[in-house]
């Protein structure tokens, strides 16, 4: 076996040899090379969700995650006149953990289980089989229905929650030059995979970047994330509902933000592909920019869940635990909520219907 075997990832190999034969690759198609491919991708291959996965979600800290998210759902619903047939989805489930959390707490509000059906927006088969098995005690199997995009959701009232599910979309990177934009792209040096700079194509959305720019600043571009926010919002102008989209990320895209997680550890995006995840910050800004819906305030994780009550929550939990319980039950209050843990990192912006008001513990 030579060196590139031995000390490589099989899809690695597969884009060095694309590479050679077709040129570098955009950031967006070793994304999705990364995370996709049919049969070496990262979603196909692993599991890596939970305490012995890749990286720990909100919902896998606790269960009051999903829980203040399922009131918050829930009263949307009760203020929006409480419509007798919704979808309620979830865009990338996960090991269905978070939907889970949502449908124990929601099965205290009257009517709103008998008007919901699950809808779960999920390419992975891996995945989905995760998500019936845990979704199987709490709720009946013929009452989910699962998507591969977003736009097979149905033309109903929709309550929608999207939690770490646009960083994992493909981005294309761009870095300032003197007299405009070039394009970040991989290509390779002997067996390794490496980043380089080629000609950026014309785009009206980086014309608009030369202003608030300086030289060596990169710039990211998700052309699906505002697509797919378009397409839930269009459904929630239509039809009324709310989604709660919550990730890591700003206002604005600045600066070179794509991250490979591998065993809850940061390493080299470029070192393993397929063997480790890759995620990208989240531009709020361009998510809302063009929706059909009202969209509110960009609000950090942690304001929007102490907002919620959550406090008051871990304080009534806590009151039922001891010892390494009753520790780790506090550290996951802080972790989700603190400024320096993922209080701060992590924003919320929801979408609902021009006119209504919006989800409790967000601002207009």
């Amino acid at each position: 076996m030579t060196d590139r075997g031995r000390d490589m990832t099989p899809l690695a190999g597969l884009l060095l040899d694309r590479i050679a034969a077709n040129g570098p690759l955009t950031v967006a198609d070793y994304m999705t090379e990364c995370l996709l491919h049919p049969i070496h991708g990262y979603y196909t291959t692993r599991q890596p969700f939970g305490a012995t996965g890749d990286f720990i979600t909100a919902p896998d800290i606790s269960q009051m995650f999903g829980e203040l998210l399922g009131l918050c759902l829930a009263q949307t619903w009760l203020d929006q006149g409480a419509p007798a047939a919704f979808a309620l989805a979830e865009l990338g489930p996960g090991r269905g953990t978070l939907m889970a959390d949502i449908l124990r707490v929601t099965a205290r509000v009257p009517g709103f289980h008998a008007a919901a059906h699950v809808h779960l927006v999920e390419a992975s088969p891996r995945l989905r089989a995760a998500q019936a098995s845990t979704l199987s005690p709490l709720w009946p199997a013929d009452r989910v229905t699962w998507h591969d995009r977003a736009d097979d959701l149905p033309q109903q009232p929709l309550y929608l929650v999207a939690n770490e599910f646009f960083d994992a979309l493909p981005i294309r990177q761009f870095q300032r030059g003197d007299d405009g934009f070039s394009e970040i792209v991989i290509g390779s040096k002997g067996d390794r995979l490496t980043p380089g700079l080629v000609p950026a194509p014309a785009l009206a959305s980086l014309d608009a970047r030369l202003a608030d720019t300086r030289p060596g600043d990169v710039v990211e571009i998700c052309a699906t994330a505002p697509l797919i926010a378009g397409q839930i919002g269009q459904r929630i102008a239509d039809h009324s509902g709310a989604a709660l989209i919550l990730d890591y990320g700003d206002w604005r895209s600045l600066g070179d933000t794509l991250q490979a997680m591998g065993q809850q550890t940061h390493v080299s995006p470029f070192d393993r592909p397929g063997a480790v995840d890759l995620t990208a910050h989240v531009d709020f800004e361009a998510l809302v920019a063009h929706l059909p819906c009202a969209h509110s305030r960009l609000t950090p994780q942690g304001v929007f869940l102490e907002r919620l009550g959550i406090t008051a929550r871990a304080q009534a939990l806590a009151a039922q635990l001891t010892g390494p319980a009753h520790e780790a039950h506090v550290a996951a209050h802080r972790r989700l909520t603190h400024p320096q843990e993922m209080g701060t990192l992590f924003k919320v912006v929801a979408l609902f219907p021009k006119g209504s008001a919006p989800p409790p513990g967000l601002d207009a």
